[in-house]
């Protein structure tokens, strides 16, 4: 939960630390830009490390180094320091983050007690994603920028002293296991590089020197990878982990439903701000339905669905949901009205209740237990992948129709739409595309009802979820 916070709530306080410390607009980016590069370089590499020296530990060690990483960040007074703190805060993340399902599924071996596991963790991402569109805007206007920081270190030092109290040992494999060295510098390479170009495209271009340059040798390094962990006596990532439909399809699903749903999250936000004229404040609330019935759809019914119609079933569902979603975002007015406009897309957003927790089933259906921290890194490390994609398509492309319009003579607000508009439409698309492949490529379920002649004992069912 504050993780997902941290990443929503620093949105919305930008502009006050623009003014405050003095950022350029192109040194502003930094500030989410640092922390999207560490995070998501970092966690296929932390997931792995979690296996073979314990996950607990890492998972503490996440934490911590995310709380002391708050604490600098809020007590910033230069660009240059908050940047840094972004950064570690971006270390810790993924140190935390890339254990965590994978400590769920370990801790959670019998079906339906891991369901309701899963649906509790989707309930804490929406519940961080509503709490930092509200604080982020409350706390801006009724303090200052500082404090959307300050804020993590009671979450912090509280997920710490739970953490200790409850989380089991574990010894881990050992690095011995894994100690992949050329792996590890190659795919946190190839990941780092790979993040960067992304987020930079929207002020170099795709077709620049500096995107395509840097996106081939970062396509090299991550091939370079596969190919050493094809090879070496003991990989950073088994490749056996890929070979399950379920995993790489659910992973390949994540990347395009993550990217398609940054023109929700954010979007939306610039919509209701830079067309409706509402402030941060009334911005974090006009949003908030959408996090509550994520929140109560992912909490309250989610595993119960799961258990009842298979895992793929729902997860078509919610994709359905979500392609209404946005297929009314591209019909928004100039002048709309929130309560027969925007409302009914907000209540719509339940589908990723429904989605996520299906779909973080499936793609942690595949690892044993040795390789839980390493499937968890994976999961959000495509996770990440997709919304850099997101934000370096979307933007870019709302961004130049919005620039066509306003000198084709319409008004900003009018072009401002225009491109959102755009976004939106490819946003349903890519929606579409991870449909036809949960349709294709994720296999039926055999699930049978609890109660009605299914006697497959417990271990078993938990292998095959």
């Amino acid at each position: 939960m504050m993780i997902v916070l941290d990443g929503s709530i620093v949105t919305v306080a930008m502009p006050a630390i623009q003014r405050d410390l003095g950022f350029t607009a192109a040194g502003l980016s930094w500030v989410v830009n640092a922390y999207l590069i560490a995070f998501g370089s970092l966690l296929l590499l932390a997931g792995r490390l979690g296996d073979l020296i314990g996950r607990r530990r890492m998972f503490l060690a996440g934490v911590a180094v995310f709380t002391a990483a708050s604490l600098l960040a809020g007590a910033a007074a230069s660009p240059a320091v908050l940047i840094a703190a972004r950064f570690l805060q971006g270390l810790g993340s993924a140190m935390a983050s890339a254990v965590s399902l994978g400590i769920l599924v370990t801790l959670f071996t019998e079906p339906r007690e891991r369901a309701r596991a899963i649906a509790v963790f989707s309930f804490t991402g929406a519940a961080g994603a509503s709490l930092g569109q509200v604080l982020g805007g409350v706390l801006t206007d009724a303090l200052d920028w500082h404090w959307i920081f300050f804020i993590n270190l009671p979450i912090g030092l509280a997920a710490l002293a739970v953490a200790v109290a409850v989380l089991p040992a574990d010894r881990g494999l050992g690095l011995r296991a894994g100690a992949d060295v050329v792996g590890a510098v190659l795919v946190t390479a190839g990941l780092m590089l790979g993040i960067y170009t992304v987020v930079k495209v929207e002020e170099h271009g795709w077709n620049s020197p500096h995107t395509l340059g840097l996106g081939a040798l970062a396509a090299v390094l991550l091939a370079a990878f596969l190919v050493r962990q094809a090879t070496a006596g003991n990989p950073l990532m088994p490749l056996r982990i890929l070979r399950s439909r379920s995993v790489s399809g659910a992973n390949l699903v994540q990347i395009l439903m993550v990217a398609a749903l940054f023109s929700f999250q954010i979007l939306v936000a610039l919509y209701l701000q830079q067309v409706l004229g509402y402030g941060a404040a009334e911005t974090g609330l006009a949003m908030l339905p959408a996090a509550v019935v994520i929140g109560a759809v992912s909490l309250g019914v989610s595993a119960r669905l799961n258990a009842r119609f298979g895992e793929r079933n729902v997860l078509l569902a919610g994709l359905v949901l979500l392609m209404g979603v946005l297929g009314l975002l591209t019909r928004v007015p100039v002048r709309a009205s929130y309560a027969v406009d925007l409302l009914p897309v907000m209540l719509l957003a339940a589908g990723f209740g429904l989605a996520l927790p299906a779909l973080t089933t499936l793609g942690m259906s595949g690892a044993s237990e040795k390789d839980a921290g390493l499937a968890s890194g994976l999961f959000n490390t495509t996770q990440q992948i997709g919304m850099a994609l997101g934000v370096a398509v979307l933007s870019t492309l709302a961004a130049s129709r919005t620039e066509s319009l306003a000198a084709a003579g319409r008004s900003r607000a009018e072009a401002l739409t225009g491109g959102y508009h755009l976004a939106f439409a490819v946003g349903a698309g890519l929606l579409l595309t991870a449909f036809v492949i949960a349709l294709t490529m994720l296999r039926r379920p055999g699930h049978r009802p609890a109660g009605r002649g299914d006697h497959t004992p417990n271990t078993a069912r938990a292998v095959t979820v």
